[in-house]
């Protein structure tokens, strides 16, 4: 595990390159920690910036989510390294060293992680996003049915106990930083998705 080190520490250092803005400040729009949700996370850049803005933030935080689990797995780690960078890289963007410790929500990098895990892990998690996001509108309750039922597709895919509570926690801490969208939703006053 000590020789896997790097490849935790550097996950997280790229977990805290904030896609959000970075994007914001390249295409002169405001910072998104100071409006909208004030969250630097691609739905809010999609609110303040548009399709184009919002999507390449998305892009941007799947990717970092990915690579380094890409990396885990050329380096032949085991699932305890692999869980390890997988939470490096997602706790990297909840908390950005570059950034003031204040980053996003984390779906798009949990999301990241997941593919980079196993593909059809981060497959299947995209189509139930995809669905519930088309069906009601509503980014929160869409992140939060996938990440609901991700240990459970981790499971599936990826039977290693490790790996499966690695998900667990992401799914929790999750929950936990959507505490004000579920208070929302709970008061009917979440904002929807744009078509």
């Amino acid at each position: 595990m000590v020789a896997n080190l790097p490849l935790v520490i550097g996950a997280y250092l790229l977990g805290s390159v904030s896609s959000a803005i970075i994007v914001c400040r390249l295409m002169g729009l405001p910072d998104p920690r100071t409006q909208g949700s004030s969250n630097p996370g691609a739905t809010n850049v999609l609110r303040i910036g548009g399709k184009k803005a919002g999507a390449i933030t998305l892009l941007g935080d799947g990717l970092k989510g990915l690579l380094p689990m890409l990396v885990g797995q050329l380096l032949d780690a085991g699932p305890a390294v692999l869980a390890a960078t997988g939470l490096a890289v997602f706790l990297g963007h909840l908390y950005p060293v570059f950034f003031e410790f204040r980053g996003g929500k984390g779906v798009a990098t949990a999301l990241g992680v997941q593919f980079g895990l196993y593909w059809p892990i981060g497959l299947t998690v995209a189509v139930i996003w995809l669905v519930v996001a088309r069906l009601l509108k509503i980014s929160s309750i869409s992140a939060l049915v996938c990440m609901v039922l991700a240990p459970v597709v981790v499971w599936i895919f990826r039977p290693e106990p490790i790996l499966i509570w690695m998900q667990v926690l992401i799914s929790l801490i999750l929950f936990w930083r959507h505490r004000s969208n579920i208070r929302n939703l709970m008061s009917a006053a979440e904002s929807k998705l744009t078509d």
